[in-house]
């Protein structure tokens, strides 16, 4: 009876994943506790095609610096993370864009070893099968910007008024630095460590440009 549980799981998830490389996820488990909570969901599909290239660019100066060059692990960061928590300082993750991904669109969000090990189940599955730019499309479009708000579109219209068709570097790093904690963030008029870290990302933008850091996107 394991076996063939184990092996439901594994059929099941990686049609589910084959489905999800052609067709948008049209909720998450975070936008479900959302609702729960009454908080509502806000979320505007865009293709990765018509969301500004400054955006990616800056997500990827965030979160994920080797992006393109990893194969949904990246190793360096994970142990640069570790010594940095160790060592007292601000907690940071060493999660890259892929994981994140998975575990918006297929899990819950919270740690634990079980949630952790399908994390890395799913981030296999769609770095084989999805491929670099359907997996920062799907990103862009299902991280929370804000309470209640999913995917750089629907932050860009929230905090600017216009959609993510159009960002200055300035904008589309302020919503890159929302994305660790953004129930807790500001997304405009931001003041202390996500002012400084959005001041830090914009200064990045341009380094992910010259450095072709997001080839694997073009």
């Amino acid at each position: 009876m394991l076996a063939k549980l184990v092996l439901a799981f594994l059929i099941g998830s990686l049609l589910l994943v084959v489905l999800s490389r052609f067709v948008n996820p049209p909720i998450t488990l975070t936008m479900l506790g959302d609702v729960v909570q009454g908080h509502g969901v806000t979320k505007r599909w865009m293709p990765i095609g018509r969301i500004d290239r400054t955006m990616p660019r800056a997500v990827i100066a965030a979160e994920d610096a080797r992006f393109c060059q990893h194969r949904g692990f990246d190793f360096d960061a994970i142990q640069a993370a570790y010594r940095r928590n160790q060592s007292g300082k601000r907690i940071r993750g060493g999660s890259t864009i892929s994981q994140q991904t998975a575990k918006n669109v297929f899990l819950w969000q919270g740690g634990g070893y079980v949630r952790k090990g399908l994390e890395a189940w799913f981030t296999v599955l769609i770095e084989n099968i999805w491929g670099k730019r359907r997996i920062m499309e799907v990103y862009l479009n299902v991280a929370e910007t804000g309470i209640g708000t999913y995917g750089v579109n629907a932050g860009s219209i929230r905090y600017f008024k216009h959609d993510a068709s159009r960002m200055s570097a300035r904008e589309a790093a302020q919503i890159a630095a929302v994305l660790p904690l953004p129930k807790k963030r500001a997304g405009i008029s931001p003041r202390g460590y996500t002012r400084r870290y959005g001041n830090s990302i914009t200064a990045r933008i341009g380094v992910v440009r010259n450095d072709g850091l997001d080839a694997c996107l073009r």
